[in-house]
């Protein structure tokens, strides 16, 4: 398959009054076209950072992508375009659907008009024509009367279809990536549900990568191809799906999964979650970020980075227990294929 985005090495910080936040350490991975890649980890371990540096969005100051990041999109450095050349890919090749439809969405301007937009400056189209086009998008995302909902406003959407509505000016050009930063967020179960398979039947229809940032490991399964696990603004374990759920390796893997509610879980029981909180990046530790909140936290995992280990040619993960001489540690009870 063809690689449509490869990111190496990317490092992010922000310069703050206290010291500089390293948010992104080395991260590197790639996309291939049609292809759903998920990067899943708690709030502030880099993930949204991760996908705003991929479209340049990130504020400088008090940003900054550090020197030897690689950002290559169809073969381009992104990091060298000039502002000409990034505002034909911002919207046009690459897309983004932010965590908020309500402040992403602008008040003042009819839905319509917000999609028709994109299409005059992406596309070059007559604003006539880029209004029926904007029809015919709030249908593609199961909007119900798109002739009437083209001249309504934002607040006279639910959350739900203010979703779809992002989700209908991110696909308007038919980007090549659609960058999905918490797309569910503030949805409830059963519209996060439908969101999830709205842009699982558009990928198909329209053979559209997707990046999708989230929390939640229970919103992936169904949708992405590979998983890459981030911690504290690394990635820490990366697999395709399949394997991260039958297979999982790292302890942060095993807690996110643990913390997904279960089916049989009953009333009252008392629902898993992570003691301690992640580590402070302005003097991020030495060794693994994770080891002050790992359970099977061994010396070396406080003095030294574990290299990544490779299990099979999809699957690898950063992490002392892997090593020959660690003890050997059962995936928990309930995780993966363990009983």
């Amino acid at each position: 398959m063809d690689k449509l985005l490869e990111v190496k090495d990317l490092k992010v910080s922000f310069h703050t009054y206290a010291g500089e936040v390293q948010s992104v350490r080395g991260v590197s991975f790639d996309l291939e076209k049609g292809e759903t890649l998920a990067i899943v980890g708690e709030s502030g371990c880099g993930k949204s950072v991760t996908s705003k540096s991929l479209m340049r969005l990130i504020p400088t100051p008090p940003g900054e992508i550090k020197e030897g990041s690689k950002i290559l999109f169809d073969g381009k450095d992104i990091l060298a375009m000039s502002d000409k050349e990034l505002r034909s890919v911002r919207g046009g090749e690459i897309s983004m659907i932010f965590q908020d439809p309500m402040t992403s969405l602008n008040p003042t301007m009819k839905i319509g008009k917000q999609i028709a937009e994109s299409l005059i400056i992406h596309r070059g189209m007559k604003k006539e024509d880029a209004l029926k086009e904007a029809v015919e998008m709030l249908r593609l995302v199961g909007i119900p009367n798109p002739d009437q909902r083209v001249n309504q406003y934002p607040h006279e959407f639910s959350g739900g279809m203010r979703q779809r509505a992002m989700i209908a000016i991110a696909l308007a050009c038919d980007p090549k990536v659609l960058i999905a930063d918490e797309p569910t967020t503030a949805l409830d179960v059963t519209i996060q549900a439908q969101i999830m398979e709205l842009m699982n039947d558009l990928q198909k229809k329209l053979g559209t990568a997707i990046i999708l940032i989230t929390h939640d490991l229970g919103v992936v399964a169904s949708i992405a191809h590979k998983i890459q696990v981030m911690y504290a603004g690394q990635i820490i374990e990366r697999a395709t799906t399949d394997e991260l759920f039958d297979n999982p390796k790292h302890p942060y893997t095993w807690a996110l999964l643990q913390s997904v509610p279960r089916l049989e879980t009953k009333n009252k029981d008392t629902l898993y979650s992570l003691r301690g909180t992640p580590p402070d990046l302005i003097k991020p530790p030495v060794g693994c970020p994770f080891a002050s909140r790992c359970e099977y936290c061994m010396k070396i995992c406080k003095e030294q980075m574990p290299e990544a280990t490779k299990l099979t040619d999809t699957h690898e993960v950063s992490c002392w227990l892997q090593h020959p001489m660690a003890p050997k540690v059962e995936t928990p009870v309930g995780i993966g294929g363990a009983k």
